[in-house]
């Protein structure tokens, strides 16, 4: 059996041409471009996989992206409703619920990223009532030692005061 070379250019229509192709399987489209599935489904995996790996942000979790990343979605995102929507957020790894709330915490937080810096936020407020407990833990030591000494101060002028004077 030989083996079937494609150009680059063949393939890359013939991935633009499965990836927009509807309804219809990606056995039909193979058929059509008169090729074998697995060679098809093969390139869309190497395609996916390259997309994933080019740095462009689309592999990570959505709470990973950054500010400008998430305005970027949005602003790409605007206008498109209902079918388109859903393929575009499912080709970046989201889903409809994570642009409704990026949007949210932007129109909230005037885009300056609210969960992250409020988190940075209450973690140095843990920090400082750390701090702060442990100086009073420290001051209500010294002051029960005081209150021991004085106490003691009193018994002794208590017991030896009159032989002192």
């Amino acid at each position: 059996m030989v083996k079937q070379t494609y150009s680059v250019e063949f393939k890359e229509q013939a991935l633009l041409k499965v990836f927009h192709r509807g309804s219809r399987t990606i056995g039909s489209v193979a058929d059509e471009l008169n090729m074998n599935v697995m060679t098809l489904k093969n390139w869309m995996k190497g395609a996916a996989a390259s997309t994933r790996g080019d740095g462009s942000g689309h592999a990570k979790r959505p709470e990973d992206w950054s500010l400008e990343e998430r305005l970027l979605a949005l602003q790409q995102s605007h206008g498109l409703v209902d079918e388109a929507l859903n393929a575009w957020c499912r080709e970046r790894g989201l889903f409809v619920h994570h642009l409704e709330q990026w949007r949210a915490d932007f129109c909230a937080a005037g885009g300056t990223g609210g969960r992250r810096e409020s988190a940075q936020e209450v973690r140095e407020l843990k920090h400082a009532n750390m701090q702060l407990q442990r100086e009073l833990n420290r001051k209500e030591k010294a002051l029960a030692e005081a209150a021991a000494l004085l106490v003691l101060q009193k018994k002794y002028r208590a017991l030896f005061g009159d032989e002192a004077e």
